[in-house]
């Protein structure tokens, strides 16, 4: 049982959704509703089937989640969807580029956070499918926290993927413009690559990340976190994340870095991970399954015009 840390189609139609009552402007243009909520920074839409049952298009992804032509967020989480066997609720990850994530472990707390907020879970823990495995899940409101059994994290290459022979990827080199540095790939659902470094920094993060996310290496791309152990308890992450870039905060990117600190035998079963946005707890038992725990936060509901997906700025 999850416990909190103590530490579908493609719809050309998508503009024109029913979004429930009180939605249409004097004008007669039905708006779609979202609701909007952030984790430590890193904002996400949800997008409930029960408002718009299609999925967007990737070009209308990219202008939705714009920060300038649309409502700008980090994503958009499409569900509740019909769930796997074994399962409660299914869920789709939307990046900000079009593409579609595996696995998010801010997307997972903020989607556990919408369901609860609708009535549609309680105190008791529930399981929800993504394209990158089954999580369990736990909301603590009266703690402001969600907890989610992210899965166990592997470091064989062809599980990330990673090219080359049959190994587990621990403490080789990259090199990305110009800079040479020693990483762990990781996977939980998804790819992660974590370079271990004694200073940190956000330009790290932006300067290397984008070309370590398309290394030939990777070849489904690779989240990037760039980490500095503080002690046995603390690491502290800058991330580029792929599809999304640079990013304040990232429940799988710390998942994964906190599990390649626990193999690398630098950190303790329990620890937080500090970034840019704010903490996570993590607790990473010795086959490096991760339950991490932490909050999300609504920001508020959201209604996109059809208006604005007709811009020919973004493509």
């Amino acid at each position: 049982m999850v416990q909190i840390s103590p530490n579908l189609r493609t719809g050309a139609a998508f503009g024109a959704c029913a979004a429930g009552a009180g939605c249409q402007e004097a004008t007669g243009m039905e708006m779609t509703a979202f609701t909007k909520y952030h984790a430590l920074g890193n904002d996400y839409l949800v997008l409930d089937p029960g408002d718009c049952p299609e999925l967007p298009s990737p070009r209308d992804i990219r202008l939705i989640c714009h920060r300038h032509y649309g409502l700008g967020s980090d994503g958009i989480l499409f569900g509740p969807l019909e769930a796997e066997a074994g399962a409660d609720f299914g869920l789709r990850i939307l990046n900000p580029d079009g593409s579609e994530a595996e696995k998010s472990g801010n997307g997972l707390r903020i989607f556990a956070r919408y369901l609860h907020d609708n009535g549609r879970v309680g105190a008791e823990p529930f399981r929800v499918s993504t394209p990158g495995g089954v999580v369990e899940c736990v909301v603590d409101a009266a703690a402001g926290m969600i907890a989610v059994e992210m899965g166990r994290v592997s470091f064989a290459a062809a599980m990330i993927p990673v090219t080359g022979e049959p190994r587990e990827v621990i403490n080789e080199t990259i090199t990305a413009a110009g800079r040479e540095f020693t990483f762990c790939a990781a996977t939980i659902g998804n790819p992660h690559c974590v370079l271990p470094v004694d200073k940190l920094s956000a330009d790290l993060a932006t300067t290397y990340g984008p070309h370590i996310e398309r290394d030939a290496r990777f070849p489904n791309r690779t989240n990037v976190q760039f980490m500095k152990v503080l002690d046995r308890r603390n690491i502290q992450i800058e991330i580029w994340e792929r599809g999304a870039g640079y990013t304040l905060a990232s429940g799988s990117s710390s998942s994964a870095a906190g599990a390649v600190a626990r193999k690398l035998g630098l950190v303790d079963a329990e620890l937080t991970v500090h970034m840019p946005g704010g903490r996570i707890g993590l607790r990473i038992d010795e086959a490096f399954a991760v339950t991490m725990s932490g909050p999300a936060t609504p920001v508020g509901p959201m209604r996109l015009h059809p208006e604005a997906l007709r811009n020919p700025a973004v493509e």
